[in-house]
């Protein structure tokens, strides 16, 4: 299944990041943050640090088996300043292999500095993404990502910034899903079609699911520039009719 899935939750552990890379000029996080009054360059641990693992009074998990766990979406799973946490947080994650976790990272140059001592070629229950955001970042991370040990990848091209090449990167049996996306936001810089295609394009010649999650603030199709509404951005990407499905994991 393609996009997010039902049967989901959101598990923010800790908050808060450092700016990285161009796709984190406009950062959505930093947008809420601001509107708050919170400095988001403050790595905190939240009180849902331990929501893998509570549970109902009769002994029950509140989080049902099965259920899609989206991890660490307003801060970077390997971000330096939570290595602290860490490996408990692995501890929750093994512990609960009747969940799926799922995170995006910019960091996947720390991801061999930051694994379990058991985690050998991968969780099974863990996906890792990793984002590329232009050409450059993707030539930068994309041999670090495919040499690592992850069970399932996904590379997350958003905000898509520009024409980005992934023919030398993308392989059938390696890469289950690419996911593209213009950036929102008032000061959004804009997406190009073209762009998204080439991208989708890849994926098709190699067999690899393909999501258009969404057209950003600002889109370009066929020379002419539109500027989309926050709330119809998922939506204009849907009409375009151009997802793949993703292949069925074993």
């Amino acid at each position: 299944m393609n996009g997010i899935e039902k049967n989901s939750v959101l598990w923010n552990l800790w908050h808060g990041c450092h700016k990285l890379s161009p796709g984190c000029a406009n950062c959505y996080v930093y947008r809420a943050d601001a509107g708050r009054d919170v400095d988001t360059t403050v790595v905190t641990r939240t009180g849902s640090f331990d929501l893998p693992v509570r549970r109902r009074r009769d002994g029950s998990w509140k989080i049902a088996p099965g259920t899609m766990v989206y991890t660490c979406f307003t801060s970077d799973f390997f971000v330096e300043d939570a290595d602290i946490w860490r490996q408990e947080a692995w501890a929750m994650i093994r512990e609960r292999q009747d969940l799926r976790f799922l995170m995006i990272t910019k960091r996947i140059d720390r991801f061999a500095a930051c694994l379990p001592d058991d985690w050998a070629d991968g969780y099974e229950n863990v996906t890792v993404c990793c984002t590329v955001e232009n050409q450059a970042m993707a030539d930068l991370r994309l041999p670090i990502y495919l040499s690592a040990p992850i069970k399932h990848k996904t590379i997350i091209c958003e905000p898509l910034l520009g024409h980005v090449n992934l023919r030398q990167y993308i392989t059938a049996g390696c890469i289950e899903q690419v996911v593209a996306g213009g950036e929102s936001g008032r000061y959004a810089r804009p997406c190009h079609f073209e762009w998204i295609l080439d991208i989708r394009e890849v994926c098709a010649e190699n067999g690899i699911g393909f999501w258009f999650k969404q057209t950003g603030a600002i889109f370009i199709k066929d020379g002419r520039a539109y500027r989309v509404p926050r709330s119809m951005q998922h939506s204009q990407a849907r009409r375009a009719g151009i997802n793949l499905e993703k292949p069925h994991l074993k």
